[in-house]
């Protein structure tokens, strides 16, 4: 089977600014020297990740916060560049990563939604067919002609979750998005992501949740400080 997602020896380092703290006399004078006492201080997010997944199955990531799991999930993404490593996708990725991600505030839930299929790469002509769809599922209703800061943060899940799985995209990626909503959404959730995987879509679910990788994942990936600690088929290692 052909390969959905090639992670090759991936690091992320940041590169993180502290301003030292300073008294009045002492900004005064770095003003005038042009001595701003700034310290730098590299962080590595990511060091040598390595993992493949095949299309149409599901990768579990695995870790505690600060572990890199969502640094990892925005170069996959395309949100961030790997600092050296290399990452070859294949088709079209529909990132459910952070809250707000692809929305504009100001304008309302049926503005957004065509503003957040186009960072997808689709057209507007194929995002009109699956309107009524995406509406319906979120279950927003009227709200929909309202802008979306007056949603609250679960309004903006719902819509961004109905506005992904109902593109049909080749590859998901879920940051902690499977609990969005109350238990009945969280079951039709869960039901649209088996019938999209039954059809061939690749899910990259990010989780600190080793019973709700084991329910939808067929691998997964442990992260500590930035390394992969544990990998393996969910079957023999995790069950």
């Amino acid at each position: 089977m052909a390969f959905a997602l090639k992670v090759e020896e991936v690091s992320k380092t940041f590169l993180l600014r502290h301003n030292r703290p300073m008294g009045l006399k002492s900004r005064f004078l770095a003003l005038v020297h042009r001595d701003r006492r700034e310290r730098r201080e590299h962080f590595s997010a990511l060091k040598e990740v390595s993992f493949a997944v095949e299309q149409g199955e599901a990768l579990g990531l695995l870790g505690h916060n600060g572990s890199g799991k969502s640094t990892l999930l925005q170069i996959i993404a395309g949100i961030l560049l790997p600092t050296s490593g290399r990452i070859e996708v294949k088709g079209r990725v529909a990132p459910l990563i952070q809250l707000g991600v692809g929305f504009n505030p100001e304008l309302t839930g049926m503005e957004n939604i065509f503003l957040n299929a186009s960072l997808y790469g689709y057209l507007n002509r194929e995002v009109r067919n699956k309107i009524a769809s995406i509406v319906d599922f979120s279950e927003i209703g009227h709200f929909i002609d309202t802008p979306l800061k007056n949603y609250s943060s679960g309004m903006q899940m719902r819509l961004g979750f109905s506005i992904a799985v109902h593109l049909d995209p080749d590859i998901l990626l879920a940051d902690e998005i499977l609990a969005v909503g109350d238990q009945a959404f969280q079951e039709k959730c869960h039901d649209r992501i088996a019938k999209l995987r039954a059809k061939g879509m690749t899910l990259i679910l990010v989780s600190h949740n080793r019973e709700q990788v084991a329910k939808f994942c067929d691998q997964y990936v442990r992260l500590e400080r930035g390394r992969i600690v544990e990998a393996g088929r969910v079957a023999s290692s995790m069950c």
